[in-house]
C-alpha cells in the first residue's frame, strides 16, 4: 500500500530523543520564498519560490546526497539547514528538539558546520591557516593555546603538515589545499553534522579523489553525518547512502541509492540518470535525455511541476501537485504514475477497502 511520507519520514522508526532510532535532524515543511520587484504600479509583488515544502530526515552516520538542475533549490536547502537565512514557514529537529526552540541557535551551529564551493571565498585571506581553524573555538570559549593545538592536529589528520602550512595565508595554497582547510575549520567544533554544499566539485579529478577519500575516512573517524550536495552523480554514488533528488524547489523523489540509480521511480531522477557520462560506448546515445529549461520558479506551472518537460505526462498532470508518496521502504517519489488511482494511465490500480 502506498501512503503520502510524512512524519516520521522513509524507514525512520521512531524511538527516545537522541537514541539510535531518532534522526539527527529533520526538516518539515520547509519553504523559502525571495520577493523580487513587482512588474508594475499596483500589481501584485512576485517572489522567487526557491524552497516551496520540503521534508527529509538525515539519519545519524549516513551520507544524505542532494542532486538536481541549477536553481532546484539545492543550496537554499542548505542554507536554511544552517540558519545562514531564516525560513518563511517550516521547522527544523535536531535529535528531537526544534532549532531555535528548545535548543539554542548558538548551540545547534556548534553542532552543524558547512564546507563552501569557493574554497577561496570562505577563508579570510587575512588570517592564517591557523588562525582561521581556531577562530571559530575560540569564540566559543577555547583557549588560545588549546585552540591552535586543535588547529594543528586537524591539519595533520587532513593532511597538511602543520609545520609547512599552519603559518601559510590562503593565496599561498592550492585549490585542494584550501578545501582541506576548510574542511579541518568545519571540524574544529566537533560538529555532529557537516553540509557538504558542492565541495568537491571546483577541485581536479586527482585532487577530487583525494578529498572524498578524505571524507570517507573522517566521517569514521569522528562519526560524522554528511549532506553532500553535488550536481555529479558519479561522485554522489561513490558517497552516499541515500539520495534526495530536487526540481524546482521541491523533492522529487527520495530513495536509498540502490533504489535511486537501479530503479528510479520518477521520470525527472530517469532524465538526470540518462545524461551522467558513460565509459563503454555501446551505452552512450545521442538522444538528449531532457528537453527545454527548467520554468521560471517566479511562476511554475500548476499540477506537479515537472509535466512541461516530461515525455509521460497526461492532462492530469497539469491539474494534480504530486505528493511525496511512500513506494517502498526506502524509496518515495512525487509522480502520479506511482499514486494508485491518481488518474494517470501509468498508475496502479486502487487497492481494495
Amino acid at each position: 500500500m502506498i501512503t503520502i511520507v510524512k512524519e516520521p519520514a522513509l524507514n525512520l522508526p521512531v524511538g527516545e530523543r537522541g537514541g539510535p532510532a531518532q534522526p539527527l535532524i529533520s526538516a518539515r515543511g520547509l519553504l523559502k520564498h525571495f520577493p523580487v520587484k513587482a512588474s508594475g504600479f499596483l500589481k501584485p509583488k512576485k517572489v522567487v519560490r526557491a524552497v516551496d515544502g520540503v521534508d527529509f530526515d538525515i539519519l545519524k552516520g549516513e551520507t544524505l546526497g542532494v542532486v538536481g538542475e541549477s536553481g532546484c533549490g539545492k543550496s537554499t536547502t542548505a542554507r536554511l539547514l544552517m540558519q545562514l537565512i531564516v525560513p518563511d514557514q517550516g521547522e527544523i529537529l535536531f535529535d528531537g528538539e526544534r532549532v531555535g526552540g528548545a535548543l539554542a541557535l548558538g548551540e545547534y551551529r556548534r553542532q552543524v558546520q558547512m564546507v563552501f564551493q569557493d574554497s577561496y571565498a570562505s577563508l579570510n585571506p587575512r588570517l592564517t591557516i591557523e588562525e582561521s581553524i581556531a577562530f571559530a573555538p575560540r569564540v566559543h570559549g577555547v583557549p588560545a593555546a588549546k585552540a591552535i593545538a586543535r588547529a594543528h592536529d586537524l591539519l595533520f589528520r587532513v593532511g597538511l603538515e602543520p609545520s609547512r602550512f599552519a603559518g601559510r595565508y590562503p593565496h599561498e595554497l592550492s585549490g585542494g589545499q584550501r578545501q582541506r582547510v576548510n574542511i579541518a575549520r568545519a571540524l574544529a567544533l566537533e560538529p555532529r553534522l557537516v553540509i557538504l554544499d558542492e565541495a568537491v566539485s571546483a577541485l581536479d579529478k586527482s585532487v577530487e579523489a583525494q578529498v572524498l577519500n578524505l571524507l570517507l575516512d573522517l566521517k569514521q573517524d569522528f562519526g560524522l553525518t554528511y549532506l553532500f550536495i553535488s550536481h555529479d552523480l558519479n561522485v554522489v554514488r561513490f558517497m552516499c547512502d541515500r539520495v534526495m533528488v530536487m526540481y524546482l524547489g521541491k523533492v522529487a523523489e527520495l530513495g536509498s541509492r540502490e533504489a535511486i540509480f537501479d530503479d528510479t521511480k520518477h521520470p525527472y531522477s530517469s532524465a538526470l540518470l540518462a545524461s551522467m557520462p558513460k565509459v563503454n560506448p555501446s551505452e552512450r546515445t545521442t538522444a538528449p535525455p531532457l528537453f527545454g529549461d527548467p520554468p521560471n520558479p517566479i511562476d511554475p506551472p500548476s499540477g506537479c511541476r515537472f509535466h512541461t518537460r516530461c515525455s509521460v505526462a497526461e492532462s492530469v498532470c497539469s491539474e494534480k501537485m504530486p505528493p511525496l508518496a511512500r513506494i517502498s521502504a526506502n524509496q518515495a517519489a512525487a509522480c502520479l504514475m506511482s499514486i494508485p488511482g491518481s488518474g494517470h494511465s501509468r498508475a496502479p490500480a486502487p487497492m481494495e477497502a
